[in-house]
């Protein structure tokens, strides 16, 4: 291995066992020597030294952690959850290459654009063979409905362009991919950017680097600009898939940032033409839309009508120039693979250039000596069948049946397929935090670009684009999909000079319009709000529950005979116990009863994955609406959300009571912080009246239901099962307060019923929730009170009225304990009502069918 000279020995150990690469090297030249743009960097972080960079990295993933930065799908499982790592060396671009890079990516972009005007309106490139037609219109990406469009309308914009390249094995990069529909990891790559600044603060700080938040702000300011015409304040919504999107927290994180409301195919409806977002206040007008869903999904009446992600009638709006759409529906034609092959010639016909940035050797195999050549080397190829996105066919991998088969797929349908050269990347070093040292990787780069905010009106062939200085790149063989990577990195652009920074606010140019979380809250956020407080509330009952069951188990002085206790804490926590598990002998090497093993398995059985009621299922439901209103969460709020993540997927399957005692009370205590930062950062708006109505209307129930199995079912009442209660609703220390350690039926329900002082008390939570509902938007315009209304004077009516004499001797008299029973009815009744009622009111909006599309006949009949 040739090593390294002249190079400093802090420097030569950061290297390590790094030099000596046969290809090319992004790091050290052909003399081992570190290239110009690397050379400040590496000093840099030699400097720190190891140690101190093993520090940096953790922090790097620590700060990814606590915002909930992943490109997980299954996050709401809390025994799936990963997370990406953000290699704390980027990749480093000097400032000639990237003048060369930039100017590649332009051209390519404006390039995209003549062939997407030109396909959705006159094809000249078709007639004039410079496309096969079969290319264009066997594939699913070209949309027949949005081509031809009324001449009143203007033809698909190409908004905003991603692309992916790599740095080959002989130092010339070749673009590997074209995203036009929905590009992902703008978003990323700017949470990338500060992830590392703040864990490199005296390297970022003085490295020359092109920011990137002007990129972003020009973004806003395109977006902003295609609804000119429309009204003074446009209305620009941030379409995703949901929370359930690989991609979610870039749609909140970039929606939060923009300050656009983030939305779902739910919240958006087609009337007379127009979109319209579903919000508390009613329909409200959208002028713009920026996508992240691709084309087939976006339209259930005209594309894939098993799409439950779009806004059906959706085409007919952008159609009819109602909406714009970024990108327009039908660019999706453009990530065709088998367009590479063409794009020389395109690119000199319509733009009169060489192409600058080379793409992969690429073959349609609808060209018959094309198809000729892969077949005869078809090894050497990667094969791709549009008909089936996503899917790579390597034929030196494939056993001969399966090869078989794929030769006749090609001989009866060539034009479905393209074939591809592998490539072999160069390396970039990246910081191995086991060895200390630099190691070799190799990865792939994506770069986006954006027509110029000012071009927007301007003909095709006048439009120009601008490149972010920056990106995202990830590890792993040239070409693998983003989201199958668990490394990624930062992409540094060097400058000439330090460049002064870019605050993430934007700076109004004008007047701005004053808003607030009012009547134009999505009704999806509001419903999500609600459930993530029921969700949240149920989970701590569940947990303080458990707790004391658990707590009580411990403390049990004849472990032998089991606790009488427990059936009733069983029931309270909705747990059944065959009375087979009770049966037979114990193991010889226990010292507890059958019985006890029996119940404390079945304690511990809470924390299993697979039990319905179980703590992390319930947690599973409180993260997904967690995630639905990312946007509307502070920072510390998510962070205290991400140590209950942590806690729940840190719990041991072979666990013991007091492991799970230690989990549960960390549960409650992060429940309790992220409900405290709740009620101290949200705006004290509808959004969180709604979280705040969930949340009390749960505890409600629960209290109520607590009271009745204490007071009036139980199998063994008394004192131990009244000290439950009190230490579930914390309310214990408040009892012995007033009352000492004597403990009586009628006190207990003083407190947890009648003051309404009390937070837990039903007292308090009726006169809560009748306050935040009179507080909520009205749906219409009818004077009298509405259902939620009623059914909360209805139970504070029950529970003003009630005689308190009739309740005085509930352990000597059955008619106090039927006056009970009758009140907890009446108080549990309208609770559990009005849920719906709220549903009914608020998340919904029930209207009459509508023709979505209009329908044009001609000839006769």
């Amino acid at each position: 291995m040739q090593q390294a000279v002249n190079l400093g020995s802090a420097v030569k150990a950061i290297l390590g066992e790094y030099p000596g690469c046969a290809g090319h090297d992004e790091l050290l030249g052909e003399d081992q020597q570190p290239r110009v743009p690397w050379q400040a960097l590496l000093e840099d972080v030699a400097r720190l030294g190891p140690d101190v960079l093993v520090g940096r990295w953790e922090e790097t993933q620590n700060l990814l952690h606590e915002n909930g930065v992943t490109f997980n799908p299954y996050e709401d499982d809390p025994g799936q959850l990963r997370s990406w790592q953000l290699d704390c060396l980027p990749w480093v671009v000097g400032t000639q290459e990237w003048d060369e890079l930039e100017a590649g990516l332009r051209q390519r972009s404006r390039l995209l654009e003549h062939i997407l005007d030109d396909l959705y309106g006159a094809r000249r490139i078709i007639s004039e063979g410079l496309l096969p037609p079969e290319l264009i219109f066997t594939h699913p990406g070209f949309l027949f409905s949005a081509a031809d469009s009324p001449p009143q309308v203007e033809r698909p914009l190409l908004i905003f362009h991603g692309t992916d390249l790599v740095r080959d094995s002989q130092g010339g990069w070749q673009v590997l991919a074209d995203w036009t529909q929905s590009p992902a990891g703008a978003g990323y790559a700017l949470e990338n950017r500060i992830t590392l600044a703040r864990a490199l603060p005296s390297i970022y700080r003085e490295a020359p680097i092109k920011r990137l938040a002007g990129f972003l702000q020009a973004q806003h300011r395109c977006l902003a600009s295609l609804a000119n015409g429309q009204r003074e304040q446009p209305n620009i919504v941030l379409l995703s898939p949901g929370p359930g999107s690989p991609g979610y927290f870039e749609h909140a994180w970039l929606a939060n940032y923009m300050n656009f409301s983030l939305v779902e195919g739910d919240d958006l409806v087609v009337r007379d033409g127009q979109v319209a977002m579903r919000t508390l206040g009613g329909l409200k007008q959208v002028d713009v839309i920026l996508r992240q869903i691709n084309d087939p999904w976006c339209d259930p009446l005209e594309l894939r009508p098993d799409s439950l992600l779009g806004v059906p009638g959706l085409l007919q709006a952008a159609r009819c120039g109602n909406v714009h759409i970024a990108n327009a529906l039908g660019a999706g034609i453009l990530e065709h693979p088998g367009l590479s092959a063409f794009l020389p010639t395109l690119c000199q016909a319509l733009l009169g250039e060489e192409l600058l940035l080379p793409c992969r050797e690429t073959l349609w195999c609808g060209d018959a000596r094309s198809l000729e050549q892969v077949k005869s080397e078809i090894d050497g190829w990667i094969l791709r069948d549009i008909s089936k996105p996503g899917r790579l066919y390597h034929a030196d991998q494939m056993g001969l049946e399966a090869l078989r088969d794929l030769r006749i797929s090609m001989e009866r349908h060539p034009y479905l397929f393209t074939a591809q050269r592998p490539i072999e990347a160069a390396v970039t070093p990246g910081f191995n935090p086991q060895t200390g040292t630099l190691e070799r990787q190799s990865a792939t780069l994506r770069f986006f670009s954006l027509v110029e905010p000012d071009d927007l009106t301007k003909p095709v062939n006048e439009r120009n684009y601008r490149v972010m200085p920056g990106g995202l790149a990830w590890v792993g063989e040239p070409g693998a999909p983003l989201m199958k990577s668990r490394l990624v990195k930062d992409i540094w652009v060097m400058a000439p000079v330090p460049q002064p920074h870019i605050s993430l606010l934007r700076q109004a140019l004008g007047p701005i319009v004053v808003t607030r979380d009012g009547k134009d809250l999505p009704c999806r956020v509001a419903e999500s709000l609600f459930w993530m407080g029921r969700y949240g509330e149920r989970l701590d009952t569940r947990g303080r529950l458990l707790r004391e069951a658990l707590a009580r188990l411990l403390q049990d002085e004849r472990p032998e005979t089991g606790s009488q206790l427990m059936p009733d804490l069983l029931r309270a926590l909705e747990i059944p116990l065959d009375p087979a598990d009770l049966e037979g002998e114990a193991p010889s090497n226990s010292r507890f009863s059958r019985e006890y093993i029996a119940i404390r398995d079945r304690l511990l059985q809470m924390f299993s994955d697979d039990l319905p009621d179980g703590l992390p299922v319930l947690f599973g439901h409180f993260v997904r609406n967690s995630r639905a209103v990312r946007d509307h969460l502070g920072d510390d709020t998510w962070r205290a959300i991400n140590s209950l993540r942590q806690h729940f997927n840190s719990m041991s399957r072979a666990r013991g009571v007091v492991v799970g005692q230690r989990h549960l009370e960390a549960m409650v205590l992060d429940l309790a912080a992220f409900f405290g930062l709740c009620n101290e950062t949200m705006p004290h708006h509808y959004g969180w009246r709604f979280l705040d109505i969930g949340r009390f209307l749960e505890r409600a129930i629960g209290s109520l239901e607590l009271l009745k199995l204490a007071l009036l079912t139980a199998d063994e009442p008394g004192i131990p099962l009244w000290e439950v209660v009190l230490a579930t609703t914390d309310n214990l220390t408040v009892y012995r307060r007033r009352y000492r350690s004597q403990l009586h039926p009628l006190a207990i329900l003083d407190l947890l019923l009648f003051d309404e002082a009390n937070p837990r008390s039903i007292g308090y939570m009726l006169k809560r929730l009748g306050s935040q509902i009179a507080k909520l938007p009205s749906p219409g315009s009818s004077p009298y009170r509405n259902q939620e209304q009623r059914l909360i004077i209805q139970a504070t009516s029950a529970l003003h009225l009630v005689d308190i004499e009739t309740l005085s001797d509930l352990e000597g008299s059955v008619s106090a304990r039927k006056a009970l029973s009758e009140l907890l009815d009446q108080l549990i009744q309208p609770m559990a009502e009005l849920s719906n009622a709220i549903t009914h009111s608020h998340f919904s909006h029930v209207e009459a069918p509508r023709q979505l599309v209009s329908m044009h006949f001609s000839g006769q009949a």
